[in-house]
């Protein structure tokens, strides 16, 4: 019992950092990458934010569908049920 609550903290804990690394990466590179292209060519630059606002919502979706599992990790394991069957 122990060992399937202690994994199942380490992967929540993975899926949240992770996620959240990633996040903070794309979001990086998608600014970064806005403000060249802003710098470039300033006259399309209400096109590139409309764009870069709607990755950015993509890119934080990805982060949000990790929380959510990692919730339903730690609050409905699904494998705490599992444990008696195999005894």
């Amino acid at each position: 019992m122990e060992t399937v609550v202690s994994m199942t903290i380490l992967a929540v804990a993975m899926l949240i950092g992770i996620g959240a690394l990633g996040t903070a990466i794309g979001f990086a590179i998608l600014g970064g990458k806005f403000l060249e292209a802003s710098a470039r060519q300033p006259e399309l630059a209400p096109m590139l934010q409309t764009k870069m606002f709607i990755i950015a919502g993509l890119l934080d979706a990805v982060t949000m569908i990790a929380v959510g599992i990692a919730l339903f990790f730690t609050f409905a394991n699904p494998f705490i049920g599992l444990l008696p069957a195999a005894s």
